[in-house]
């Protein structure tokens, strides 16, 4: 016999928008449920970004071992790599974030029932779950499923042979020989780290160039960084299939833009070549919410067509990220608890965890120009920064992108260490509107690699200096 549940708000989902939204709802006094198939946090933290920055991490510290401690008149000998610690310090991690999210969970008087879901009405969600089904009456639904790796002819994930994003985090020993199929970030962030701790990568992308979208300027520094780890390229090639030879090993069969074969030998093939939303199997289709290849659209306010149901995250559309999804879960809390609140964000930044890191936010000096901004550029390298140098790490460079009239910022693009830190001034300074002055006036700590920003900001007016400035 199913259990009867009634509250106020029903989230499906408990990653980075479900749970957040959950919790925001909670705050504003609003009785929740969130209902989740698997576990608390998603994707994000028990098999995406966490566990995947964890690696990154611990790759980045064994390399930094083995070559730059010598050059500071730091010796280490015997430099080795544990994988089974390596895996149980990163599900250590793991498990602090998801066992936070239940205590906030608790701490906040959310509910958590654990089963599938299927929406039945506006108002109503069927719960299949290990203790039996569950019926919760509600007032209104979010739905943030998120999303799921896509799989392609030819390679499907059995994460023996072919490993999705999730077996490549569960690896107990390093490949000799990875092939990466797909060279945008997940693909670029679990390859790199796997090329520091000693796999032989080759990476297959169908673009002519890693990173598709990315400026290829921003992108040359990670090429230079993974080709020195021996890890090769094959841009403009698709990936056909692969066969395993009785030593065990993969041939991985490629063709160029003309037709032409090759054959790519490995010991795990990683697929990275993008990911779906997850909304199949939620009874969306069958009560009219409207879908769009899968994806749910929803207005300013989260809301699907159809009144009571809302959506957030992976599920709406891209950008598919995490700090995205947090984001309009603070939306549509607020607009159920009866908030004149609507997602209106100017930018949304995007990181890339490879060595040295991406990020960027706002517009592209191509996509500023293609809106007819009279554009006006400022670089600045991280080899003119002290601290720079004082770290060893000094690839890369910092460029503000604004509108040549005004003066406002209209992007920012940075490619060097920590960029993924340093996204966040200039995430700001585009939200308040800042101009160019207002970034180049702000004083910025002494020796510290946020000065970039500072400098290319100073170097878009003309007057860097610490550098030779551009003739306008």
């Amino acid at each position: 016999m199913a259990t009867h549940l009634n509250t106020h708000a029903v989230v499906i989902g408990a990653g980075p928008g479900g749970y957040v939204a959950a919790i925001r709802l909670a705050q504003h006094g609003i009785d929740t449920i969130c209902v989740d198939e698997k576990f608390l946090g998603g994707v994000c933290l028990n098999v995406g970004c966490i566990p995947s920055k964890a690696l990154i991490t611990a790759s980045k510290r064994y390399e930094q071992a083995l070559k730059h401690n010598a050059e500071m008149g730091v010796n280490a000998t015997g430099v080795s790599v544990d994988m089974g610690q390596m895996q149980r310090w990163k599900n250590t991690v793991v498990n602090k974030l998801t066992t936070g999210v239940g205590g906030l969970f608790k701490g906040n008087g959310v509910k958590n029932v654990t089963g599938r879901a299927r929406i039945t009405s506006p108002s109503q969600v069927h719960v299949s779950g290990p203790d039996g089904e569950t019926v919760i009456d509600a007032k209104a639904i979010i739905v943030a499923t998120g999303s799921r790796p896509i799989q392609i002819p030819g390679f499907e994930v059995d994460q023996v042979n072919v490993l999705d994003s999730t077996g490549a985090l569960d690896l107990d020993h390093i490949p000799k020989r990875l092939v990466v199929i797909g060279g945008g970030y997940i693909g670029l962030e679990l390859g790199s780290a796997y090329g520091r701790l000693g796999s032989k990568v080759t990476v297959v992308e169908l673009a002519d160039q890693l990173l598709p979208g990315f400026p290829k300027d921003l992108v040359r520094p990670v090429q230079r960084r993974m080709s020195s780890h021996g890890s090769e390229f094959l841009l403009g090639h698709k990936a056909l299939g692969w066969s395993a030879d009785t030593d065990g090993s993969l041939r991985v069969t490629v063709q160029d833009a003309s037709g032409s074969p090759a054959t790519v030998v490995a010991d795990k093939i990683l697929l990275t070549v993008g990911r779906r939303p997850n909304s199949e199997g939620l009874g969306l289709e069958e009560l009219g919410v409207t879908m769009d290849r899968g994806f749910v659209p929803v207005d300013n306010q989260m809301r699907t067509n159809i009144p009571g149901i809302f959506a957030i995250g992976d599920l709406v559309g891209n950008p598919m990220l995490a700090h995205k999804a947090s984001a309009e879960a603070g939306v549509v809390a607020d607009v159920i608890a009866g908030k004149n609140t609507v997602f209106d964000a100017r930018c949304i930044p995007a990181v890339v965890f490879t060595d040295p890191e991406v990020a960027t936010v706002g517009l592209s000096e191509a996509q500023a120009k293609s809106e007819g901004f009279s554009v006006k550029t400022g670089k600045y390298p991280f080899a003119g920064l002290g601290r720079a140098l004082t770290t060893g790490e000094t690839d890369g460079f910092v460029r503000v992108i604004a509108d040549g009239d005004s003066t406002e910022i209209l992007g920012v693009e940075i490619v060097g260490p920590e960029a993924s830190d340093l996204i966040a001034e200039a995430g700001l300074g585009i939200e308040m509107g800042a101009l160019v002055d207002d970034i180049g006036l702000t004083i910025h700590a002494h020796p510290t690699l946020a000065e970039a920003v500072m400098e290319a900001a100073e170097a878009a007016l003309g007057h860097c200096v610490h550098m030779v400035n551009r003739r306008r």
